[in-house]
């Protein structure tokens, strides 16, 4: 079917004017409207200008669909029903192919579209800041992949709507075999050289940097869910201090799911929140402005500026690249951490993934080493008495306590923030 609008100018024997007509291309069922005169020079006229304005608009042929107008569409009937943070991968996804391709039209984006932006994404690019030339990294061989799989969903639903007669195929990266992880998990020594570096890059704000950074080690919680957290029960994310322990209140808004969700909180980052008076226990928990002034930093900015800690901190997570501490890492960290402490299907609840594979393959960093210690620490000494154990005897009665990062990361932040350090007996940070 030819997607071009034609309106013709018909007469009904019953109708003094004539009559304007067209067949829309998606339905398939035909238009009419009155032409408003009888005089068919005139209702040929009026054919021309409804025709114009019906191409221009909602039938536009889907060869002649503006990038824009369809990034409109897509925003306006599609995003808006979707979770915060999907709406915000999406708009990211779009703004980079803006930036590598700047499409005029839809039709534009085509499989040798789609190719060139992957190679775009993989190439480091330079940016003018403050009046300075900087180069960036490419992006990440995940975050390509998450850029392209918004795309195809952008690409898709046009097709749906008729802004788009093919989807185009997208070659999708495929996962290198072997470690998952870019980063990895930090050490209670690695955690206070962190400490250490943020007045380097935050030396007017140090303090609630730090405060910022120990909730993350402490949490485990996403960049985004530790900007969002707040006092307030209406908040999107919030602490509910309301049931018998300290938890999480998740509206569906705010995740996938789309359900409203209590989730359980560890007691050492329950006991640091708790640690805030409750005349101060409003708005957001973690108070990271900009400049100084109110306005909250965004999320991305959040984890540059923890990122650029990172790298002055000189701390590795990651020997084969030699990438330094992020953000992210902080939630390895603490899934490594719990990991020796409960089982797979609590630290999935924990680090809330919808996959328990999800945990185990990303997030979970555990040394062969450290996992013998553990075992050998749980087996029961020879000469152990019968029965001081289970029915297998493979768990002593008196078994060790784990190496902490409860009491212990809460102390780390008193003797580098607060500074006690050299008050008392120091214990051995966390492993």
């Amino acid at each position: 079917m030819n997607d071009e609008i034609r309106v013709t100018v018909m007469q009904y024997t019953d109708r003094p004017n004539l009559v304007l007509a067209y067949v829309d291309p998606i339905s398939g069922k035909r238009k009419t409207k009155s032409a408003g005169t009888s005089n068919e020079k005139a209702a040929w006229k009026a054919a021309a200008t409804w025709e114009e304005e019906l191409r221009a608009g909602p039938h536009c042929p889907p060869s002649k669909v503006t990038w824009a107008a369809f990034r409109e569409r897509y925003e306006a009937e599609h995003l808006a029903s979707l979770a915060e943070k999907s709406r915000e991968i999406a708009g990211l996804a779009l703004n980079v192919l803006e930036r590598h391709l700047d499409p005029d039209r839809l039709a534009k984006i085509d499989g040798s579209a789609l190719s060139k932006l992957q190679a775009a994404m993989r190439k480091p690019r330079t940016v003018k800041r403050d009046g300075e030339e900087i180069t960036l990294p490419p992006i990440k061989e995940t975050s390509v992949a998450t850029y392209l799989r918004a795309i195809k969903a952008a690409l898709r639903w046009a097709r749906r709507v008729g802004l788009l007669t093919k989807v185009p195929e997208i070659d999708m990266p495929r996962g290198a075999k072997g470690r998952k992880m870019k980063g990895g998990a930090l050490v209670g020594e690695q955690f206070e050289r962190l400490l250490a570096a943020v007045p380097k890059i935050r030396p007017k704000d140090a303090a609630e940097w730090q405060r910022y950074l120990t909730g993350l080690w402490l949490s485990g919680l996403r960049l985004g869910e530790s900007v969002a957290l707040s006092w307030n029960a209406d908040a999107t994310f919030a602490v509910d201090l309301s049931g018998r322990r300290p938890r999480f209140r998740i509206k569906g808004t705010a995740q996938k799911s789309g359900r409203d969700e209590l989730l359980p909180m560890t007691p050492d980052f329950a006991e640091f929140l708790l640690r805030t008076p409750e005349a101060q226990r409003r708005g957001r928990v973690f108070k990271l402005n900009q400049g100084g002034g109110n306005l909250p930093l965004a999320a991305h900015h959040v984890g540059e500026i923890v990122t650029r800690i990172g790298e002055k901190s000189r701390v590795v997570v990651n020997p084969v690249d030699g990438k330094t501490a992020s953000a992210h890492d902080l939630r390895r960290s603490f899934g490594t951490r719990w990991a020796k402490r409960v089982m797979p299907a609590v630290l999935q609840r924990l680090m809330r993934h919808a996959s328990i594979q999800t945990t185990m393959t990303h997030y979970i960093d555990l040394d062969v080493d450290d996992m013998a210690d553990d075992l050998w620490a749980r087996h029961p000494a020879e000469g152990t008495a019968a029965g001081s154990g289970n029915i297998s005897g493979n768990i002593s009665a008196k078994s060790p306590v784990f190496p902490g990062d409860g009491a212990d990361s809460n102390l780390i932040y008193e003797q580098v923030v607060v500074g006690t350090a050299g008050r008392g007996p120091r214990r051995s940070p966390p492993n």
